[in-house]
């Protein structure tokens, strides 16, 4: 089973870490929008199980995607599974609909520009990127896949990475946590 491994920083200045990471070897794409919309489980607490539902809309590409609890405290590792949808706002529309017969609630959407950058680092391949968040900030999330046996690794890899982008403690909440708090 694959795991997602992944941290998010504070970053009050993209261009000052996009710059280093470009000096590492990354290469960007072009920013892009994505919507989230997260949903909460009709028969139990995704805030106190620490997992997630969302559909996500990037240009006319929808996923669904179910992320497991946390795993470690240093990072967010968590299994994580996502599917694509079929395109388009009706196809958004049809399965908001049905998640919402089946009783599932939407809770907030989080709304962010994202410039992806993609490199390897110590052997993992890794994607860097540097978020707008509306209602929550700017980030940088480093974020690599691993098997078990090789979690270990990757959450080192990452842990250095954010030490030679000078990068201070992870923030631990997600962006739709971010998102309620300023919103209340």
């Amino acid at each position: 089973m694959s795991f997602e491994v992944e941290n998010k920083y504070p970053a009050p200045n993209l261009a000052q870490i996009r710059a280093r990471l470009v000096e590492l070897g990354a290469q960007f794409s072009p920013p892009i929008e994505q919507v989230d919309r997260y949903y909460a489980h009709p028969a139990r607490d995704f805030a106190q199980t620490d997992e997630a539902l969302r559909l996500r809309r990037i240009g006319d590409e929808n996923r669904i995607t179910y992320k497991g609890p946390k795993i470690d405290k240093a990072t967010k590792t968590r299994k994580e599974l996502e599917l694509p949808l079929s395109a388009g706002a009706e196809g958004l529309a049809q399965w908001s609909d049905m998640l919402e017969s089946l009783g599932f609630r939407a809770v907030a959407e989080v709304r962010k520009t994202r410039t992806p950058g993609h490199f390897t680092w110590q052997g993992h391949e890794i994607e860097a990127a540097l978020d707008q968040v509306d209602r929550a900030g700017t980030f940088v999330e480093i974020e690599t896949c691993a098997e078990q046996d090789e979690l270990p690794a990757a959450q080192a890899a990452i842990a250095s990475l954010a030490l030679a982008l000078g990068l201070p403690s992870p923030e631990r909440r997600s962006y739709l946590e971010m998102v309620l708090a300023n919103s209340a």
